[in-house]
């Protein structure tokens, strides 16, 4: 976030509930498939809240991929610490499948802990299954 919004501080984490992490699509780039969100009632997603500025918020769509409709930008309840708050979320519009590549999860895993996600949910992270064993 710090290169795709540099004006946009962290805010906090919280927990989507009733939603599960996933993956599709595929990308280049990552060398396989994406991650997103899927509604799944036993399930839960750690996310980091930032403060997105109104400069910052047009750079991050166009790096989603809005203007290409990669994704879906969904207006979701997140848990925190303090309570409830809305949120802006990204969501893959691709099908579901496919696997990210080991660089991917590792990107993701990392950005998990320094967040402070419990190790059991970062331990899952960098154990899913994946494509290669990364750089």
């Amino acid at each position: 976030m710090a290169e795709r919004a540099p004006h946009s501080p962290m805010a906090g984490t919280g927990w989507l509930e009733g939603w599960r992490l996933t993956f599709g699509g595929e990308d280049l780039l990552w060398e396989g498939a994406l991650s997103t969100i899927v509604e799944d009632p036993d399930s839960r997603v750690f996310v980091v809240l930032y403060d997105v500025t109104s400069l910052d918020e047009g750079q991050l769509d166009r790096w989603e991929g809005n203007e290409l409709g990669l994704h879906n930008k969904i207006r979701l309840r997140v848990q925190t610490m303090d309570g409830s708050v809305l949120a802006w979320l990204y969501v893959l519009d691709a099908y579901e499948g496919g696997l990210p590549s080991a660089r991917y999860l590792g990107v993701l895993a990392d950005a998990a802990e320094a967040a402070g996600a419990p190790a059991d949910y970062v331990a899952d992270l960098r154990t899913r299954p994946c494509k290669g064993i990364g750089p």
